[in-house]
């Protein structure tokens, strides 16, 4: 499948489940191909998805991989808010070209350190990538290169922004801790201005 025909089909799998996207930004980055991010939204709640597009491009591979596998893990971010944050078009791109500047796979469990506000006097910093699957189902494309003819799964992985203080408390006690505090105090993932959850 060409890079423009896997876009389109993500971008079809995305519509059927947001509905057409309301805006969209392009990025290009030094030896990189250019990584879109659509907006979709706001819904009824007023909430507000942000989707990278061209992530997947290419599978991920870990820097000391000797072999490039053409069937290996494709995937795409979603980030949810409540209301727009357009400032963090540019941002959410840099995150999804980590991969290939990086040569590191994002996979659940990660923190994405932007070393920024993710938007403009955003208090978050970084974003805790949770399991895919509960947002946007996987996008299931042949792959024309795999071996074999192997089906090469899209996944969606949603991103949870975090304050500096939440991904160091991550890093230290791991995800599910840290899932564990958000939950008991209530914390509303998705609210933009949301405050720090108490960590001690």
């Amino acid at each position: 499948m060409s890079d423009s025909a896997l876009s389109q089909a993500i971008e079809r799998h995305a519509a059927r489940e947001f509905g057409p996207d309301t805006g969209r930004a392009a990025v290009t980055f030094l030896g990189t191909e250019q990584i879109e991010v659509l907006r979709f939204g706001p819904d009824r709640a007023g909430i507000v998805r942000y989707l990278t597009l061209g992530m997947s491009r290419e599978p991920m591979t870990a820097a000391d991989s000797a072999v490039r596998d053409p069937a290996g893990p494709r995937a795409e971010l979603v980030l949810s808010l409540r209301g727009r944050r357009d400032s963090v078009l540019r941002r959410l791109a840099v995150l999804a070209a980590i991969p290939i500047v990086e040569a590191r796979p994002v996979t659940p469990g990660s923190v994405l350190d932007l070393g920024e506000p993710l938007w403009d006097d955003a208090p978050f910093s970084a974003v805790l990538v949770a399991e895919p699957g509960g947002l946007l189902p996987d996008l299931t494309v042949p792959a024309a290169a795999a071996p074999g003819g192997e089906a090469a799964p899209v996944r969606f992985l949603p991103v949870l922004p975090m304050t500096a203080n939440e991904a160091a408390h991550k890093r230290v006690h791991g995800p599910e801790a840290l899932h564990q505090r958000w939950l008991a105090a209530g914390t509303d993932l998705r609210d933009p201005t949301r405050c720090e959850v108490a960590l001690t």
